[in-house]
């Protein structure tokens, strides 16, 4: 018999999630999604009792992701720069390290009135979150995959941003106009054969989101090429990637024509952003 209460409960869930790195945290989250409370709430009132759908609800929230469902697709719902955003199966989770992405896209000296576009925007989290720091830009999210789009639409109405429209299609060929002023994306870049596509949470995401090609990099040349006539005279590019792909992505982005070519690296030290300008 397991007991109901908040402490012990988390204690119970966190012994069986041992093949979690975050066994705790996962623990404390689908808890607090069960009670509708933030994880304040757990630390306060440890004794408080589940009732009996709750218990069995939690319960079934902790096996699911014993057996390596991520805890976003379980809850629906992830955190993303200041947004909550809806997720599914259907869309790549959204991650903390892209939003370095976001931070190098808006640091930017672009005018007020920007056209910016987001290419595989999945859940729309670039996107939007680049439309709640800028209310003047118009932006664009574009993605392959119909369901993704309609997610995007539905994070859009949720967060109240009125600023970005969603479109259908593939890279910049779905863009409805030719002259923006910055483009971002956070493209498939793992290699096809890599064994992490098997392994952790990655295993339930779509591949199409994760893999390209034998070097990772089908995905990343399309993009490049294709941006040079979407941009404007001194347009940006910018191109979330896997850690050793940095002195790849500035080969191609210079073969193509970009200038001032660099790379960010994000916390843990990693490349992470390659970005360019372009001028013509």
């Amino acid at each position: 018999m397991i007991d109901c209460r908040i402490d012990r409960l988390l204690s119970w869930a966190t012994e069986l999630l041992t093949d979690s790195e975050t066994a705790r945290l996962d623990a404390e989250v689908l808890l607090c999604h069960i009670l509708q409370k933030d994880r304040s709430f757990l630390f306060t009132w440890p004794e408080h009792e589940l009732s009996e759908q709750q218990l069995s609800d939690f319960k079934q929230l902790v096996v699911q992701r014993q057996k390596g469902t991520p805890v976003a697709y379980l809850t629906g719902e992830r955190d993303f720069w200041t947004l909550k955003l809806a997720v599914s199966p259907a869309t790549l989770i959204p991650r903390p390290d892209t939003e370095l992405l976001v931070e190098q896209a808006l640091a930017k000296e672009l005018p007020e009135n920007a056209t910016v576009a987001d290419l595989g925007t999945g859940t729309g989290a670039i996107a939007l979150a680049m439309a709640s720091e800028q209310r003047q830009w118009t932006v664009v999210g574009v993605d392959k995959f119909k369901d993704a789009v309609k997610l995007a639409e539905q994070n859009a109405r949720n967060n109240s941003i009125n600023n970005v429209t969603f479109y259908q299609g593939s890279w910049c060929e779905a863009l409805p106009d030719d002259n923006y002023h910055m483009i971002v994306s956070n493209p498939p870049y793992i290699c096809s054969d890599d064994k992490h596509l098997s392994q952790g949470d990655v295993r339930f995401e779509p591949e199409t989101a994760l893999a390209s090609g034998a070097d990772g990099l089908d995905d990343i040349r399309i993009i490049i090429q294709q941006a040079v006539s979407k941009l404007q005279n001194g347009g940006w590019l910018l191109l979330e990637h896997g850690y050793h792909q940095a002195e790849s992505i500035q080969q191609l982005m210079r073969h193509a024509g970009f200038s001032r070519v660099s790379t960010v690296q994000d916390l843990s030290g990693h490349d992470r952003v390659t970005q360019g300008q372009l001028f013509f």
